[in-house]
């Protein structure tokens, strides 16, 4: 790195946080390279055919609250580089024992409908952040030592969101919505009576009323597609099969910026940082893992309760005493026998992932992290509960372990998939405690991953907010 440079930004990483941190860089005019170790981009944002040809596997995330309620996604113009939204008809289902599942809803009015004694509730709690989301997106999903855009409304979320979310579930009396809050905020990965564990939740069905719970057409794969081709549309230059190993296998740069777990970034960097940064990287822990399972189908998956067929997204995991247990038990190092699954079911909306008359499923629990315990018929059992005669339709089946995630992408290691655990004080203080969070001890090395605020999803956000720190400190 010590030649002169050969471009103003390298970014290493080609996920959606690293190519958005690159659109941005190039839309500014500077000059960008994109390196990824794999022979195909997309990161988190990939699809494969992963049980038969013709069908179209997402191997990481599957259904995309926060890339259409994304600020920096929209004001792309990613529908011109292929990238279609598509929305279920139902955002989220919450399958129960013995009653109607309750659904999360476009509609705030909807949505209470189904929560009796509730429902005036939901709509005082939940729907008067709703009509507010879209002005206050940007505060929320972003580093939290700025100063907000829009103030008032960012304290009243945060006056949920702080909270853990058994509170949260606990300001509603009817077992209903208490599940369909515990499933919201178990995308957390943490322990439910955590603080901030309430504002996961909370923002991904701010999100829902906004915008929706939509899948890509064709597969996730479509939205790293789209940022990719209108990054070359500005000029911007991918490599792929570039391993990097050490920062002697940079390209010389004014910046760099890693789209990589804060440990791999610190591995490469090595002495390039300071002791004291070094420090807090090591003091970074990671989340608990994933199981994941991906399922070919010979016909939809037989809910007990038929408007589930129509969610894009099941929660399954019963009430909220039993999603409370399950992520009990990840915290205690041990993989849960009746586990909260999240399953997919993108051909809802979108019907090109299977030929026709086949389907496609994805599914996955929380696991400790590096876990070895196989979850497939714990994940099915849970499913077939509430989905009597499941296992029938089955022809056939994709898993992956923690260590087979960690082999496909090292940035998951153990089978994280958050980029670190999402505990408060690595909420509040994402991977360090510095004002600038994607800002490292070296003047021209950034982090932009989701190691950094907001974390977890699939939103670019953290590229985006990394990008704009490259511009106000080494590409002025």
């Amino acid at each position: 790195m010590s030649a002169g440079p050969q471009y103003d930004a390298v970014i290493v990483g080609s996920g959606p946080n690293g190519l958005s941190a690159a659109v941005e860089l190039a839309r500014h005019g500077y000059s960008v390279i994109v390196l990824e170790a794999d022979a195909e981009i997309g990161g988190g944002a990939r699809t494969r055919e992963l049980t038969a040809p013709g069908l179209l596997h997402d191997v990481c995330s599957a259904v995309h609250p926060l890339g259409a309620a994304s600020p920096f996604f929209r004001s792309l113009p990613l529908e011109q580089h292929g990238l279609t939204w598509l929305d279920p008809p139902v955002l989220a289902a919450h399958p129960l024992d013995n009653e109607p599942a309750v659904l999360l809803l476009t509609d705030v009015n909807e949505t209470a409908d189904q929560l009796g004694v509730d429902a005036r509730g939901y709509v005082s709690l939940v729907g008067s952040l709703a009509v507010r989301w879209e002005g206050m997106a940007t505060d929320v999903l972003g580093p939290m030592r700025r100063l907000p855009r829009h103030p008032t409304d960012l304290v009243r979320f945060g006056r949920i969101a702080a909270r853990s979310a058994v509170w949260f579930a606990e300001q509603f009396k009817g077992s209903r919505a208490r599940a369909l809050v515990a499933g919201m905020c178990a995308h957390a990965n943490v322990p439910l009576d955590r603080p901030f564990t309430a504002g996961v939740g909370l923002t991904l069905m701010l999100a829902g009323h906004d915008s929706g719970w939509p899948v890509a057409r064709g597969g996730s794969g479509a939205i790293t597609g789209a940022l990719a081709s209108y990054l070359r549309s500005i000029g911007g230059e991918i490599e792929t099969s570039r391993h990097v190993a050490s920062v002697a296998d940079l390209p010389p740069a004014r910046a760099t910026l890693f789209a990589t777990s804060a440990w791999e970034m610190a591995a490469v960097c090595g002495e390039q940082l300071s002791p004291r940064y070094r420090r807090g990287m090591r003091a970074f822990r990671r989340g608990p893992g994933v199981f994941k399972l991906d399922l070919a189908l010979s016909g939809p998956i037989p809910w007990a309760d038929p408007t589930c067929a129509g969610a894009g997204t099941v929660h399954v995991g019963g009430t909220l005493e039993e999603t409370v247990a399950s992520e009990q038990a990840v915290a205690r190092a041990e993989a849960p026998d009746r586990p909260f699954v999240l399953v997919a079911q993108p051909g809802v909306a979108d019907d090109t992932r299977a030929p026709e008359g086949q389907h496609v499923a994805w599914a996955y629990c929380h696991v400790p992290n590096g876990s070895t315990v196989d979850m497939a018929e714990r994940i099915e059992a849970q499913i077939e509960r509430f989905a009597p005669g499941f296992g029938r339709v089955i022809v056939a089946r994709h898993t992956m372990s923690p260590a087979e995630l960690e082999e496909y992408n090292a940035s998951y290691a153990g089978g994280d998939i958050s980029g670190g655990a999402m505990s408060p004080r690595q909420i509040v203080a994402r991977p360090t405690r510095r004002f600038d969070p994607y800002r490292t001890s070296a003047s021209d090395i950034y982090l932009c991953s989701s190691s950094t605020p907001p974390g977890p999803g699939v939103h670019g956000m953290c590229g985006f907010h990394a990008a704009r720190s490259v511009l106000r400190n080494s590409l002025r």
